[in-house]
Formats: C-alpha cells, structure tokens, sequence
C-alpha cells in the first residue's frame, strides 16, 4: 500500500457510489469500504478495487483499518452518527478526513477537534460536495468584496431532488427546528422562520430559511456574525413547513422517526444521471454591513450531485498532495475561494 492511497467509506451508498465511479473515470484507484461486505463488495468488484468491510462502532477498530490510508472521504450518513467516530478514528490513525455532509453538528463537531487534529498533523474538512463547497467559496468571495460585512445570506435553487440519505437527514432535522446564526451564535428558530423574495439567476423567488451547513462554516470562513442561509419554495410550501412547528417536539420521537425514514426508503430515489445533467444549480449570496452597502455573487453551477462527486474526487487528490497544517479546514479554507469555479459545470461567480 502506497502512502498515497486513500478510501471511500460508505461507496456502497447513492452519493458514495458517484464519488467512487468519478474516481475510476480519473483513473485513481480508493479502498473502498462500508459496514456490509454484502454490499461493498459487487461495486468494488465491478470497478476493480480493494474493498474492506468495518463497522464505525469503535474508532480504535477503525482506526487499524485506515491506517495505511492517507486520507478517508466519508460518505456515510447520518453524519451525526457517522463523522465523529471516524474523525476520531482518522485523527488516531494520523489520515486526513473528508466528507460530504452539510449537518451543522457535524461541522461544530469537526471544528471542536481543531487542537486534536493540529497536533495529529491531519486534516478534516467536511462538506467537500454541494454542502458546502459553492455557497463557501461565495461566503468567502463576499467578504472579499465587503470586509466589514455584518451580515451574510447565502442560499441556491436547486431541482434536483433529494438522494435517500439526503431524505434522511432532512428528516432528522425537523425535530431541531430551524438554525441560523446571530452575533456569531447558532441559535434555533422555528422551521422556515425567514421569508423573502430573491433572485438566485434564474429570476426572483419567494424563498424560506433552512438549517444549512453554513450556519456554521461560513462563520469560520469569513467571521461574518450573522448568517442565514434560503431556498425557494412555494407560500402554501412555506405555510405548510410552519405548521410543523406546533407538532415538532413529536417529530422527534422514535416511532415517527422511524415511520418517516421507512417512506423515504419506500419513495425516494436518487435522481438519475439524465437528470443532473439538465438540472444545474443557481447559488447566491448577499452581505451586508452597518452602513448598508450592500453586495451581491450568484454563480451556476452544476446539479448538486455532480458537484459532489467532483469535488470529493479533487479535495481527496488534493490531500493526498498537500503538506499543509492539520487542523479544521472549511473547504474555502483548505484550496481556496475558487475551488467552485474549477469543478466542471461551474459559470463565473459575479459580484455586483
């Protein structure tokens, strides 16, 4: 084993076996690996690749089956559950971490282990995919442009769907409410808390707030103490969200959890690839500072997908390469405010 090689935990999964089929077009060759050798196993045979079989219940475990990895990108959800053990496991095991989650607890628990990961030497950047590459490198764009900002508001108009682990987190997050960050704090409001209208490039929406990733990174990209982040959505969408806040302590429980993931398991299906490809992305954002002045980025990019598999693919190149400090890294952070403008499918981010 090379000290270049690295893996791909949870391949097995819709996202995860993007990010590994991307990997073989480039001719790169990942470990893959996931809790089921039942499952793991026919893709890595398929493509030709190592495949190894672990359950995440002990990260000294996991940490003897990555030692040899220079870095691990995980695609494993739900990331609540998933991410700490394996960053755990990764910071023993001396391999950098990736992943592609956008759970606001995980970024918090990822930038907690800060110290741990800097005197390991490694790495760990999640949120290498559509959460959070692109609305980041805005985040970071913006507070270029306008380094007083006291204000940020990011959001996107993405049709794509939603691939079944992605159903699932959304599920998950019903019962915390709605998230947002005010004077540098997170701080719960209810479900769609936030209305307005906004023109993401593709024309003005009506748009609600939602507990997005960037919540928390984009804070520890830019120091920006306020931060929202939007989607469009219909007002009698909206209207319904809301009503979910006077039941949402029962979202939380057991029995309408499970209820609620065993219909996504039923009913959802990632989108095809005939489908990413005539659905891109339209990302925005907006700061604000005490004076007023105010800026503006969009950018196109890619269906959300197919950022994602790129941008796993070329971070994970990247820290196979890279001698730069251990530590928490945002993805902006960690290769740059135009890391977006180099994945395939992306336009110009514009600032006006």
């Amino acid at each position: 084993m090379t000290a270049r090689q690295w893996m791909i935990y949870g391949a097995n999964g819709y996202t995860g076996e993007l990010i590994a089929r991307q990997a073989k077009e480039e001719g790169l060759t990942p470990v893959l690996a996931g809790r089921s050798e039942g499952k793991i196993a026919p893709l890595a045979r398929e493509l030709g690749f190592e495949f190894r079989a672990f359950a995440l219940d002990s990260p000294e475990a996991v940490a003897e089956h990555i030692a040899d990895m220079a870095v691990v990108v995980h695609a494993a959800g739900p990331f609540s559950a998933t991410a700490p053990p394996m960053m755990t496991a990764c910071i023993k095991a001396g391999t950098h971490y990736c992943d592609i989650t956008g759970e606001i607890g995980v970024f918090e628990h990822a930038h907690a282990l800060d110290d741990q990961a800097r005197a390991a030497g490694v790495i760990l950047c999640p949120g290498v995919g559509f959460d959070v590459i692109p609305t980041d490198c805005v985040a970071a764009c913006l507070k270029e442009a306008l380094p007083d900002a006291t204000h940020l508001t990011l959001g996107f108009d993405s049709r794509s769907g939603f691939s079944p682990g992605t159903a699932k987190t959304s599920v998950e997050g019903m019962a915390d409410g709605g998230k947002v960050r005010r004077d540098g704090r997170i701080v719960t409001v209810p479900l769609a808390s936030g209305m307005r209208e906004i023109d993401f490039g593709d024309g003005s929406k009506t748009a609600m707030t939602i507990p997005w990733g960037d919540v928390s990174t984009a804070y520890y990209t830019t120091g920006i103490p306020n931060i929202e982040v939007y989607i469009p959505s219909s007002p009698g969408a909206i209207r319904r969200i809301r009503r979910l806040n006077w039941v949402r302590p029962l979202l939380g429980l057991g029995v309408v959890q499970g209820f609620l993931k065993a219909q996504v398991e039923k009913k959802v299906r990632g989108p095809s690839a005939e489908k990413r490809e005539k659905q891109p992305t339209h990302v925005w954002g907006e700061a604000v500072n005490a004076s007023g002045e105010r800026k503006v980025a969009r950018i196109r990019t890619a269906n959300g997908y197919t950022v994602t598999l790129h941008g796993a693919v070329m971070v994970a190149r990247h820290l196979m390469e890279t001698d730069a400090p251990g530590g928490y890294y945002t993805p902006s952070k960690l290769m740059g405010k135009d890391l977006v403008t180099r994945l395939p499918g992306s336009g110009e981010l514009t600032i006006e």
